[in-house]
């Protein structure tokens, strides 16, 4: 029994020493239970009264390289950066092979040698990463919603009844008169469509490179998608992020994410805007 108890001692000694990195273990209470290893990703939309993730680059948004040292590590799915000020919820996805995890995201000593990102064990599983590869990840803050209720809107009254007979009347005095003006005026321009779904856009990345995020969005155009860039910054750094839409209905819309998924952006998902 005695050398039992000392290889338990030994492994508990490795795996506080693979935290020693870090400034601190991290407090994982912003993590519900089960989802470190679920994407934010969902495929349908969620019920009235339900929460759900929305990515959030203004809190954080970063993509380098990582890396993982071998080492078990305890603390379950994370990663940690220099200057974080304080814990956050994430999303980390392996650039190279698509893949995406959801973990904690805290600070890191700034004089570590190598990649700035340090990935904890359980989070290069997750994602395929190798001990000692440093591979290119993008690390996006989360934040929870709720969904709430579409307001209630009252019936519009009904239009007032039309009479054939004096349509009737005024179209042939207009023809005896020679009032063709009315018939040659262009007709009014219908009101652009709305889209009535609570998330008409499909997200496909975020990028750091302007001309990456250009060469994404002509691909799509290309394969007939509507897709278009919009410029945002975050902590003084600027990215581009891409999306498609918006879809008008719900066949719309998942016929447009799986085109995109047919593109080879596996882990595209469906946002507010």
């Amino acid at each position: 029994m005695g050398w039992m108890v000392g290889t338990r001692s030994a492994l508990g000694l490795v795996l506080m020493v693979s935290l020693a990195g870090c400034d601190s273990v991290p407090s994982f209470d912003f993590l519900k239970p089960g989802d470190e290893a679920a994407a934010p990703a969902e495929a349908s939309a969620p019920r009235d009264g339900e929460t759900r993730d929305v990515e959030a680059p203004e809190i954080f948004a970063e993509a380098e390289a990582g890396l993982w040292d071998g080492r078990p590590s305890l603390g379950g799915v994370w990663v940690a950066y220099p200057d974080v000020p304080e814990p956050e919820r994430v999303v980390i996805r392996n650039v190279e092979n698509g893949s995406s995890v959801i973990g904690a995201l805290f600070r890191r000593e700034r004089d570590n040698p190598g990649p700035r990102f340090q990935i904890s064990s359980d989070a290069a599983e997750a994602l395929n990463i190798l001990a000692g590869a440093p591979t290119e990840i993008e690390v996006i803050a989360l934040s929870r919603e709720t969904v709430a209720p579409p307001p209630e809107t009252e019936p519009e009254p009904a239009a007032d009844p039309v009479d054939p007979t004096a349509l009737a009347a005024a179209a042939i005095a207009e023809v005896e008169l020679g009032e063709t003006e009315a018939a040659a005026a262009p007709l009014p321009t219908p009101a652009p469509q709305t889209s009535s779904l609570d998330r008409p856009y499909i997200q496909i990345g975020i990028f750091n490179v302007a001309a990456n995020a250009e060469a994404t969005e002509a691909q799509l155009r290309g394969a007939g998608l509507a897709a278009q860039t919009f410029t945002q910054e975050s902590q003084g750094r600027t990215f581009y992020r891409v999306i498609v839409g918006p879809a008008q209905n719900e066949s719309a819309r998942a016929a447009a994410l799986e085109s995109a998924k047919s593109l080879g952006f596996a882990d595209a998902y469906f946002v507010t805007n």
